[in-house]
Formats: structure tokens, C-alpha cells, sequence
């Protein structure tokens, strides 16, 4: 290992240090998820040559198709957290119910919510995936928590972060006091402080979107898309680019690469559904970072950390990254909502969508 760097786990004992009353419990708690997340980048690594990618042939309590990843990841998670005596329970993607720590194992003081391979769609096309993750206190005097005991608002979190699986595998992480990423030097088995302080532009010309859900959009998000791009003669005055990975660990990080506005915002698709991102183990660990580098995050009506969780596996509309563009979404909605709003008009566009049908 080369002299000077600094290594994550040299970075958690120097933050510990800095905590009053800290008794080292937190620093263990993480060196085990930093772990499981190495272990994970391996597997992820490996591909085809493991055997690890398709279907596993089930369904998660989402409904969704589980990728032979999915299921290892999460067990990598569950194996590597649970018998250290830091945790008193956990909570998965791929899981119905909160995970009890096993009988055999004492029980510490956290909780530990967790998105074990986000952007899993994405594993057999070699894109970019990750794991998201967010620990909260369990409430004083409970051993065995149940679900309402993780129902906490995102303010509540006492640690955010995201590994990323992609060319290089790094890891992000927040205690709500600045982001940082470290690298993972494969040869030396670190994770290595290379991206100190990240901070988001407040302005960016970029945004991400799934464009083919137009048709479900609210009337402040087609207003927002429209203008964007309509680009210099427009309103906005500037040329945008448009992104959508997938991925929401990809399209976070590019942000806090470079700046940028993703969105996931509620709309008509699915009326039952809120929204399409998690709550508790992507929307609010992203936004507690995205806001410790300086941006924002919303549901386009409320801060995203202040909504008060309501179910495990609740989902939320999710429009974060440079504070400009959300405030500027925020205030869309809130003039729609007062029906106050100045939908965008251009000829460039009829009134069904965002592209204009070619001339007969």
C-alpha cells in the first residue's frame, strides 16, 4: 500500500475519533458492510465467467423479476452484517419483512436498510450497478424491531452511501457533513480516499428522464422537459442534454461527478404507485447525499428527508441533484397545484407529445 493515502478504513476511525461519546461500534458496523460491498464488486466483476447472470427464476415482494445477482447480493449483505453485534435488524429490496439478526448473535444499536444490487436490469448489458445503503438508530430499549421501528424519516439517517460497480468500483459515503468517494485498489483490497468533498454545480445543462413515460407526466414535469428542450430559443435560453441510465446509483454518481437533475416523477402509469423509487433504501440515502454535496431533493412537493415513511417498501416521486433545477421543478408544482401555472407552448410541439410527428 503506497504511504500518505487514505485508506476508508483509516477515514472512518479519524471521523470516529471526531465524534464525541463515539465507542467505535459505528466504524466496526461499516468496515462490515465495506466488506460485503468488496465482495460484491468481485462477483459483479467476474460476470459471465461466475455463472452469476440471468434470471433466478423468482419474484421479489416488489413483484419484480430477481436476477441470480440479486439473490447473491443480497445474501453477501445479510451474511456479512449480521453476526457482529452492531445491528438489531435489517431491511432489504428483495425482502418481504424486516430480517431479525439471528438468536446466535448479540444485538447492537442500528438498523440497516438496503438495496443490495440497484439497477439490476442492467447486470446482463455490463452497465453500471450498485448497492445503496442507509443505517439508522433502532429506537432505545427494542431487540427485536418491527417494521414501524425503520419507519423513520430520512433526516433520521446517521449514514448514506452507494458503492458503484463500473469500469472502477468506488465507494460514496455521508454522515451528513460532506460526501466522499473512495476507489477500490484491487491489488491492495482498499477502498482509497480519491474524491474528497464532492460537490454538485447548483446549474447544469443536464438532465435524466425516462422519455417514454411522457404520456403519464403531470403537467409541471411536461412543462419542465418541454422547455429544456426546446433549448436556446426557448425559455431557458440553453442547449440541454438528456441522460437515463437506468441505473440509479450510475445516474446519482454522474451528478455528483459533474452535476446534473434525475427524475422519477410520479405520474398516471400506475395510479396505486406513488412513485417508482423506494422510500427508505434508495430515494432517502440518495437524497441525504445529494444534499450533504450541496443539492437538493424532492418529490416535487415536499423535501424528500421530511416525508414520513409509511410502509417498508413505500415508493416516492424522486427529482434530485443541482438545486436550481429542483427548486425550479418544486416551483412548477407548486404553481400547478395553485392552478397558477404557464403551461410551456412552442410550435416545435403538438399538444400529444414531446416529438414532433415527421411531415407526411
Amino acid at each position: 500500500m503506497h504511504h500518505g493515502r487514505t485508506t476508508l478504513n483509516k477515514f472512518i476511525i479519524e471521523e470516529q475519533r471526531r465524534a464525541p461519546g463515539a465507542t467505535g461500534e459505528f466504524s466496526a458496523l461499516l468496515n462490515d458492510l465495506v466488506t460485503a460491498c468488496k465482495v460484491i464488486a468481485q462477483t459483479v466483476s467476474r460476470g459471465a465467467l461466475a455463472g452469476v447472470l440471468g434470471s433466478a427464476e423468482s419474484v421479489n415482494v416488489q413483484g419484480e423479476e430477481q436476477k441470480k445477482l440479486d439473490v447473491i447480493a443480497n445474501e453477501t449483505m445479510l451474511h456479512y452484517c449480521e453476526w457482529d453485534g452492531h445491528l438489531a435488524g435489517m431491511a432489504s429490496e428483495e425482502l418481504d419483512e424486516p430480517y431479525a439478526i439471528p438468536s446466535a448473535y448479540p444485538r447492537g444499536k442500528y438498523l440497516l436498510v438496503f438495496d443490495p444490487l440497484d439497477g439490476s436490469s442492467n447486470i446482463d448489458v455490463n452497465i453500471s450497478v450498485g448497492t445503496i445503503f442507509s443505517i439508522l438508530r433502532c429506537p432505545e430499549g427494542v431487540t427485536e424491531p418491527t417494521t414501524a421501528d425503520f419507519l423513520q424519516p430520512g433526516t433520521r439517517q446517521v449514514c448514506a452511501g452507494y458503492a458503484i460497480y463500473g469500469p472502477a468500483a468506488m465507494l460514496v459515503l455521508t454522515f451528513g457533513r460532506g460526501v466522499h468517494g473512495f476507489t477500490l485498489d484491487r491489488d491492495a483490497g482498499e477502498f482509497v480516499l480519491t474524491h474528497p468533498d464532492l460537490r454538485i454545480p447548483t446549474e447544469t445543462r443536464e438532465f435524466a428522464v425516462n422519455a417514454s413515460n411522457e404520456r403519464f407526466w403531470e403537467p409541471p414535469v411536461r412543462r419542465y422537459v418541454q422547455e429544456c428542450l426546446a433549448g436556446r430559443n426557448g425559455p431557458r435560453g440553453k442547449d440541454f442534454n438528456m441522460r437515463w441510465i437506468a441505473s440509479l446509483v450510475a445516474e446519482v454518481h454522474r451528478i455528483l461527478m459533474r452535476g446534473g437533475l434525475f427524475m422519477y416523477p410520479r405520474d398516471t402509469k400506475d395510479p396505486a404507485k406513488r412513485g417508482r423509487l423506494r422510500l427508505l433504501y434508495e430515494a432517502n440515502p440518495m437524497a441525504m447525499i445529494v444534499e450533504a454535496a450541496g443539492g437538493a431533493a424532492s418529490t416535487g412537493r415536499q423535501r424528500i428527508l421530511d416525508v414520513r415513511p409509511e410502509a417498508l417498501h413505500q415508493r416516492v416521486p424522486v427529482i434530485l441533484g443541482s438545486r436550481a433545477e429542483v427548486e425550479r421543478l418544486a416551483r412548477y408544482h407548486h404553481e400547478h397545484d395553485e392552478g397558477v401555472d404557464q403551461p410551456f407552448q412552442s410550435p416545435l410541439f403538438n399538444t400529444r407529445s414531446l416529438f414532433t410527428q415527421a411531415a407526411v
